[in-house]
């Protein structure tokens, strides 16, 4: 090749690699989070709706610029609902994606599966979308929980129908650490009141033998039954418990605290009571609701207490990597939300501290009307 077009060659590559360089300077920086959870499977319906509140508050901070003028980015891998799976993409997401921080994954085994890896490699996990007791005693420094937890849940709904004079209680549960979990919090729920269930039942978590159960609990003569599992579960057993004649009242938690586990329950909805771990979306007193409310409306969404867990999820992991102050690590994360002795989420406060990572401890009950919406 002649010297003057090897020389020109070279120039171009030169010129090349500085547009390639120019262009990487330029482009819009980005915190990377990833996030592992049942995108499909017998939860799909309430995760699309917490994803829904996520990508609300995201958007509109990414439309104001960001977090010290960085995007962030959500990378969402779907489990399936399958809980080796849940572990396997939350080591992909850590050291392949690199992501600063794992955030809201769903269900107990899950994200039982998902704790080595963030041992591993100190990193964050914000706002689990379970309640499990596992995740708040003894206290993992590196698991940030938002909402209540179930215990709490499924004790308050054991007093609740003992205030209601409902003494014949059973509890159906599913048969893995998210079922025990519940069901230790409904027997502190008998110990307080002095009652004792007149039946325990385990269920398959993928598939409930209801021609098994149904039977059981009618036999037991309940009055009601607190029923642990998947909104599929869960609105299958409500289902085949009205086939079968009973009108035993159906009190479950707030995992299932979706419109798709209303609609799953087709003409068996009216009368099912749902624990609920936020406000009533509808109430405007709550300033976090009003912002959910006017961001919503702008998207053309509606808000359910799924979409609520998801935004007000969002909202602390913002706050955290802006505590962690630019170009944030994992560690500064971990940092940051460790010293977030105070947080106002917008009428509801949260904080974490050395030796508490539960966030909030709100607690209270809905009842599902024939037209599908929660009423408090």
């Amino acid at each position: 090749m002649p010297p003057i077009l090897l020389l020109h060659k070279r120039a171009l590559r030169a010129t090349a690699a500085l547009f390639t360089a120019l262009a990487a300077s330029q482009a819009p920086a980005e915190l990377l989070i990833g996030q592992t959870t049942a995108v499909t499977g017998p939860v799909a319906a309430s995760v699309g709706e917490t994803l829904v509140g996520v990508r609300l508050y995201l958007d509109h901070v990414n439309a104001k610029g960001g977090v010290h003028g960085e995007q962030i980015k959500l990378i969402t891998l779907d489990d399936k609902f399958e809980p080796p799976l849940a572990g396997e993409n939350a080591r992909r997401l850590i050291e392949q994606d690199n992501v600063l921080a794992l955030f809201m994954s769903r269900a107990t085994p899950h994200t039982e599966a998902i704790l080595p890896h963030l041992a591993k490699h100190n990193i964050a996990l914000i706002a689990p979308s379970t309640g499990a007791m596992v995740f708040h005693q003894p206290v993992n420094p590196l698991v940030f929980n938002v909402r209540s937890s179930y215990q709490a849940e499924t004790e308050k709904a054991v007093e609740h129908l003992h205030t209601l004079s409902v003494g014949r209680l059973a509890v159906v549960h599913v048969d893995d650490s998210f079922g025990e979990d519940c069901l230790a919090g409904a027997e502190k729920g008998f110990q307080k009141t002095g009652l004792k269930p007149v039946a325990v039942i385990k269920a398959d978590r993928s598939k409930p033998d209801f021609a098994a159960i149904v039977p059981q609990l009618i036999k037991a003569d309940a009055q009601a039954v607190i029923w642990i599992g998947s909104s599929v579960a869960v609105s299958g057993g409500v289902k085949a418990l009205r086939q079968a004649g009973s009108a035993m009242q159906v009190i479950t938690v707030s995992n299932n605290a979706s419109s798709g586990f209303t609609k799953q329950l087709g003409d068996a909805v009216r009368g099912v009571i749902v624990t609920q771990v936020f406000p009533n979306e509808r109430s405007m007193s709550y300033s976090i609701n009003r912002e959910a409310a006017t961001l919503a409306k702008a998207k053309g969404a509606t808000l359910s207490p799924s979409v609520m867990e998801g935004f007000a999820s969002a909202k602390v992991l913002v706050e955290g990597l802006r505590r962690a102050g630019p170009k944030p690590t994992r560690e500064k994360i971990v940092a940051a939300l460790s010293g977030m002795g105070h947080y106002d989420l917008g009428g509801l406060e949260l904080g974490y501290g050395p030796g508490d990572r539960t966030g909030l401890s709100f607690v209270e009950l809905s009842i599902i009307d024939a037209s599908g919406q929660f009423r408090r």
